[in-house]
């Protein structure tokens, strides 16, 4: 029995079953998503998802949708359902739906009459290959199935409307047809392991709506292209499988396919095993012997800091697989090299990579072999802050980072208002900035004159340390207020009661006292902590926003204005247990346990990128996010090391 539970009564309830939505990769790349009734309510949503290699990798959605439709004595029942308008959702084959589970994967029960059928979807693991069972549970007559495929062919960020450029014609292939509406994508081949039936008859569906897209105030209407339908006759107690795949499939080994795959997938019996599964759906293998992490499903991309932040907690805490760890390290410097030497947008994220090596050092306890492996890198990178020539960087006679680039939001905070102008900004002494920098120095200078013979660079980073022992305090304390400044300008400093001064108190290497440190923390456990993450602002700032909803340029302002981040979480935690210890743990595991109460909305079994900052805190952004599981995760993992050290 699965351990994630839906109220069945609440299935035909779209209230209820739109807000949930499904998820499944192949770990390449591709992916499935939809909502737990098969209605597509994102243009990000669709069946068969894919980066196309043509188009520089980019995600389209090549397959939207696959309604079914039952017919017996000459009567059709269809399954599907879209919207069209106005609330207008067709054919509304929801009402049809008694049972959703989600276990190895979903798995979606439809009652008609007599008929008692289920449909379930398993899309294959480093293949773009998607197979869905069909299995007639019950029937006391002759029953057909039909199916009608839905295309779109376009990337994942866009919309498609009824063309003549469209390919109409299609190739016959082993138990199917093949479609591909445009020159340089991939064929999708639909193929069914029982004899059928495909009658050709292109046509346009218009007006199809997403309505989360309308709710977000984004072109929301599009017109999907289906060329025709599949029909078979499906038999009490046979199981029919569809194969959609950009190579033709063998036909006749699709159920031992089924088999096998449906053996390799993890049984989501806990909270736990949830999270270790979508933990391993954002390692990709990208190809050319590079494995990379995606920051979140759907319209979440890649980035060298995203890929730092999350990569200890996806691999060293979910399942201490260090190897995978070294893969997406050695792939680190390999796509990013350039960033991490020179700089980019993302002041910070050379800086994350040291920190990641930290951990992967406190996790194997061989600091000596850690830094040995990556000492160079780490060198360089060190270097490459103190001889300067960075984007945007510069090293002060304080020791600390200056960081600035006109217009460019460079800190995580990057959000843009509908003007292009950063609604963050932040340029100057960015207090995350350089407790990271600190913390980088420090590690490197404790490695260094333990296990290195750089004597060169170890008086340049003792004498830089020394400075910043005393800069750093000067320069975000206020004693007044009794926390970190967010950043200092020319105009001095900007007193925003915001999370980016956790850090300052959880890394490894703090620049301030025990004392300060619980100070800083006693003020945003006041004003930023809530049961589901850490704000981004204090309640108490007139730029406060409780709530992450109205259109584009109302959410970007309500981005790190308020919203909250479970990714936060686990720096939070780290904090009160260096400055607690045992006594801080049981509150670490309620806070790290409260996610599990929404592990059955949003995203099915996944944790969402963000959340309201005003109770009841509901659930927005990304319904899966690298850094909010990896975040979970880690916590997990910090709270089960003090407890072995309490022992």
């Amino acid at each position: 029995m699965s351990y994630l539970k839906f109220d069945k009564a609440e299935l035909v309830n779209l209230e209820y079953s739109l807000v949930r939505e499904i998820l499944a990769t192949n770990k390449t790349g591709g992916y499935l998503n939809t909502t737990i009734v098969g209605c597509n309510t994102r243009k990000y949503h669709g069946l068969f998802v894919l980066p196309v290699k043509n188009f520089d990798s980019r995600r389209y959605v090549l397959l939207s949708s696959l309604d079914e439709t039952l017919i017996q004595h000459g009567r059709d029942f269809n399954l599907g359902i879209h919207c069209y308008g106005k609330n207008n959702y067709e054919p509304r084959g929801h009402k049809y739906i008694v049972d959703f589970e989600f276990d190895r994967y979903p798995v979606i029960t439809y009652r008609v009459g007599g008929i008692l059928m289920s449909k379930s979807f398993l899309f294959l693991h480093n293949k773009e290959q998607l197979l869905i069972k069909y299995t007639l549970l019950d029937a006391h007559s002759a029953t057909t199935l039909r199916l009608r495929p839905f295309l779109a062919f376009r990337e994942i960020h866009a919309l498609t409307h009824a063309n003549d450029a469209a390919d109409r014609n299609y190739a016959a292939v082993d138990g199917g047809a093949a479609f591909r509406l445009y020159d340089g994508f991939p064929a999708v081949n639909i193929q069914i392991n029982r004899k059928n039936d495909y009658f050709h008859n292109p046509d346009w569906y218009y007006n199809v709506e997403y309505q989360e897209e309308k709710r977000r105030g984004f072109l929301y209407e599009e017109d999907l292209y289906t060329p025709g339908y599949f029909e078979l006759p499906i038999k009490k107690g046979e199981s029919v499988i569809v194969s959609v795949s950009t190579s033709p499939a063998a036909v006749k080994g699709l159920a031992g396919v089924f088999t096998r795959e449906e053996a390799k997938r993890i049984s989501l019996q806990s909270y736990d095993d949830c999270l270790r599964r979508a933990a391993k759906q954002f390692i990709i293998n990208g190809g050319r012997g590079l494995k990379e992490i995606y920051s979140g499903y759907t319209w979440l991309g890649k980035g060298l800091r995203e890929t730092m932040i999350a990569l200890p907690g996806l691999t060293l805490a979910a399942e201490g697989d260090t190897g995978t760890f070294e893969e997406v390290m050695e792939s680190t410097f390999k796509i990013y090299g350039q960033q991490i030497l020179h700089g980019s947008k993302q002041a910070d994220a050379a800086l994350w990579l040291i920190w990641a090596v930290q951990q992967y050092a406190a996790f194997t306890g061989d600091a000596q072999g850690v830094w040995l492996k990556y000492r160079d890198r780490l060198r360089a990178i060190v270097r490459s802050f103190l001889e300067g020539g960075r984007m945007g960087v510069r090293l002060d006679d304080n020791g600390l980072l200056w960081v600035r680039m006109n217009g460019v939001a460079m800190s995580w905070m990057n959000a843009y208002d509908s003007e292009g102008n950063p609604v963050t900004e932040r340029a100057g002494y960015q207090v995350e900035t350089n407790a990271f920098w600190y913390n980088a120095v420090a590690y490197v200078l404790d490695m260094e004159s333990r296990y290195g013979n750089d004597t060169r660079l170890l008086y340049a980073l003792q004498s830089l340390k020394d400075r910043m022992d005393t800069s750093f305090y000067d320069m975000f304390w206020d004693e007044g207020r009794g926390h970190l400044a967010d950043y200092v300008d020319e105009r001095g400093r900007n007193l925003y009661m915001r999370p980016n001064q956790i850090f300052a108190c959880a890394l490894e290497y703090s620049p301030l006292s025990e004392e300060v440190r619980a100070r800083v923390m006693d003020a945003v456990k006041r004003e930023l902590l809530t049961s589901r993450g850490i704000r981004t602002l204090s309640p108490k700032n007139p730029l406060y926003k409780g709530v992450y909803d109205g259109n584009q340029n109302q959410r970007d302002h309500a981005y790190h204005q308020g919203s909250t981040r479970v990714w936060l979480l686990t720096f939070y935690i780290e904090a009160m247990l260096r400055l607690y210890g045992g006594m801080f743990v049981r509150r670490a595991e309620e806070l790290a346990g409260a996610f599990e109460e929404d592990i059955e909305r949003h995203g099915v079994g996944s944790i969402c990128e963000l959340y309201d900052g005003d109770p009841p805190h509901n659930p927005h952004g990304a319904i899966s996010s690298a850094v909010a599981t990896a975040s979970l995760l880690r916590s997990e993992y910090l709270v089960e090391q003090y407890k072995k050290e309490e022992l």
